[in-house]
C-alpha cells in the first residue's frame, strides 16, 4: 500500500461519516439551502422580476416562480452572453455547459463560482464512500480513466464554454492527475472513433484500476481491447477493481460488460448533470443514490402525470413518498429556479432519502394512452434476458400504428449477444412482463386496442452505425429508449438482421 491508498482510507471515512450525520438532517438542510437562494438573489434581475424581497415561505416561492424548462429561461441566458451581470445568480457565470437539446437546440447552462464544488465535490464523494465501506483503496494507486469531452473551451459572451465533462476536467485534483487518463490531448480530439483508438494506444499496457464513463461506451473500449489483444479485460487489465457510471441504467449493460471483463468486478453508480450532481451510490447494500441534499440544490418534484398540466402539485423533499414517479425540479446557485431538467425518479427510501432514476420526461411511449416509461421497458426486458441468460448490447422502443394487417403494437429493435432460441417465446416473456407493470398497457391489450409487440433484430454494431451516422458516436450521447413517433425506427431499419 503506498501512501497515496494509505492516505485515502482516513479521508474517506471522516467524509462518510459527515455524509451519514448528514442524513439526518436532509429536510432542515433543504429548507437552509432555500432560503439562502432567494435571499443571495434578491436583487438579480430575476430575483427583482418575480419579488423575491416579498417570499417568506416555500408557497410564496410557488406562487411567484414558475417551473420552466430551457425555451423559458432562455432570453435569461441571452442577457448573460450579452455581458450583463446579475441577471440569473449574483455576478456572471465562470463557465456554460454547453449541451444539446432536443427542442431547444444548444444549450448554455451557467454554472458559478459558487456551483461548481458540487460537480466536483460529489464525484469525489462517491469515489470516498465506496473506498469507506469496501475498504478497497488500492484503486487509487492505479491508473484511471476520466473520460470527457474536450477540454479545450471557447468563449460566449467572454464566459468559457465547453462540455461539463471537459469543464469538470480542468478541476482534476491535482493528487488524481497523474493518476488520469487518457491525456489531455487525447480528450481534445474531437473524431470519436480516433479518440477511441488513441485511448486504447495509451491505456493497453497500463496499470488500470477505475474506468469512469456510460456503459456503452466502456462496452465499445472493451470490445476493441479485446480484438486487438485477444484477451479478456481481467487479463489485459488484472488491476482493474471499478467502473463508475451515470447517465443510463446498467442492469442491461451489467452481463455483457462483466462477461468481457470477464469477472464481475464493483461498480458505482452517480447521476450527475450540466444543471447538476444531483445523487450518487452511497452504499453497496442499499438500493438506490443518495440525495445530494447540502449541496447548493433545492429539490422539488412533480408526479410525473402532472408535468405537462397547468397547475401540477409541487413538492418539496418532506413531503414525497416512496413508490411515486416524480419529476425533478431543481433551483440552484447557479440561477436555475424552478428548472426542469427532465428526468424523472422515484424514491426507493425516504429515511434516507435514496433515489433511482425512472427515464426523461420525454422518452415514454403513449401513442395510445399507455404511458410506457423506460424504467417499465428494461424491467420488461432484463427480467426475460436473465430467465434465458441472453445477453443484450442495445435496445430502443417505437410504436407502429395501423400497420398494413390494420394492427398497432410496439416495436422493438434489439441488438443481441447471443440470439433466443425461439424469438417470438422470448418476445411473449417480454410481453408479459410489461403487462405486468404498466396497467394501461395491459388494459389495451385486453381491449385489443394494441396487439403483443413484435422484436426486430438490429445486426451487429447496427446501433453503433446508427449513432454514427447522426453524428452522435462515443462520449456522452445516450440512445433514447424510448419514442413516440417512428423517427428512430426507420432510422433502424436499414441495420436489421
Amino acid at each position: 500500500m503506498n501512501l497515496k491508498s494509505l492516505f485515502a482510507r482516513p479521508f474517506a471515512n471522516y467524509i462518510y461519516n459527515k455524509i451519514n450525520k448528514g442524513k439526518l438532517s436532509a429536510t432542515s438542510d433543504q429548507e437552509t439551502i432555500f432560503k439562502s437562494l432567494v435571499k443571495s438573489s434578491r436583487t438579480t434581475d430575476f430575483g427583482k422580476e418575480h419579488g423575491f424581497d416579498k417570499i417568506q415561505s416555500y408557497d410564496d416561492f410557488k406562487n411567484a416562480v414558475p417551473i420552466r424548462d430551457y425555451e423559458q429561461i432562455k432570453h435569461y441566458i441571452e442577457r448573460i452572453k450579452a455581458g450583463k451581470h446579475n441577471v440569473l445568480w449574483k455576478g456572471k457565470p465562470i463557465y456554460f455547459a454547453k449541451t444539446s437539446g432536443t427542442t431547444s437546440g444548444v444549450k448554455y447552462i451557467p454554472i458559478t463560482k459558487d456551483s461548481i464544488p458540487n460537480h466536483i465535490n460529489s464525484a469525489r464523494d462517491a469515489l470516498l464512500c465506496y473506498i469507506a465501506e469496501t475498504g478497497n483503496s488500492e484503486f487509487t494507486n492505479g491508473k484511471m480513466i476520466f473520460l470527457s469531452g474536450s477540454p479545450e473551451l471557447t468563449r460566449v459572451g467572454g464566459i468559457p464554454t465547453g462540455r461539463l465533462s471537459g469543464i469538470v476536467n480542468h478541476h482534476v485534483p491535482g493528487y488524481l492527475r497523474s493518476n488520469q487518463l487518457p491525456r489531455y490531448e487525447t480528450n481534445c480530439i474531437e473524431d470519436w472513433e480516433t479518440k477511441l483508438d488513441k485511448i486504447i494506444e495509451e491505456t493497453v499496457n497500463q496499470n488500470m484500476s477505475l474506468i469512469s464513463g456510460i456503459p456503452p461506451w466502456m462496452q465499445m473500449y472493451f470490445d476493441r481491447l479485446t480484438n486487438l489483444t485477444g484477451k479478456k479485460i481481467r487479463d489485459v487489465f488484472p488491476g482493474l477493481s471499478v467502473l463508475v457510471y451515470g447517465g443510463v441504467n446498467f442492469e442491461p449493460y451489467r452481463t455483457k460488460l462483466f462477461d468481457s471483463i470477464g469477472k464481475e468486478i464493483d461498480a458505482i453508480e452517480t447521476f450527475p448533470a450540466s444543471e447538476g450532481f444531483f445523487a450518487f451510490q452511497d452504499s453497496r447494500t442499499e438500493q438506490g443514490l443518495l440525495l445530494n441534499t447540502n449541496s447548493g440544490i433545492f429539490y422539488e418534484f412533480v408526479p410525473a402525470s402532472e408535468i405537462f398540466t397547468e397547475t401540477p402539485t409541487r413538492l418539496s423533499l418532506k413531503d414525497v413518498k416512496a413508490g411515486e414517479n416524480y419529476a425533478l425540479i431543481i433551483t440552484n446557485n447557479a440561477g436555475l429556479w424552478a428548472y426542469n431538467i427532465g428526468d424523472t425518479v422515484k424514491f426507493v427510501s425516504t429515511d434516507p432519502y435514496r433515489l433511482v432514476v425512472t427515464g426523461r420526461i420525454k422518452h415514454y411511449i403513449s401513442a395510445f394512452g399507455e404511458h410506457v416509461i423506460g424504467e417499465e421497458v428494461e424491467h420488461a426486458l432484463m427480467k426475460a434476458a436473465g430467465i434465458e441468460e441472453i445477453k443484450i448490447i442495445e435496445f430502443t422502443v417505437a410504436p407502429v400504428i395501423e400497420n398494413d394487417d390494420g394492427n398497432s403494437y410496439h416495436e422493438w429493435f434489439i441488438e443481441f449477444e447471443n440470439m433466443p432460441h425461439d424469438l417470438a417465446a422470448f418476445a411473449e416473456k417480454i410481453y408479459a412482463n410489461l403487462r405486468d407493470k404498466n396497467i394501461y398497457y395491459d388494459d389495451l391489450i385486453s381491449g385489443n386496442i394494441l396487439q403483443p409487440l413484435k422484436i426486430s433484430p438490429v445486426r451487429k454494431h447496427g446501433f453503433i452505425d446508427y449513432m454514427k451516422s447522426i453524428g452522435k458516436l462515443g462520449g456522452q450521447n445516450k440512445l433514447p429508449r424510448l419514442s413516440n413517433d417512428r423517427k428512430i425506427a426507420e432510422e433502424l431499419e436499414q441495420y436489421l438482421l
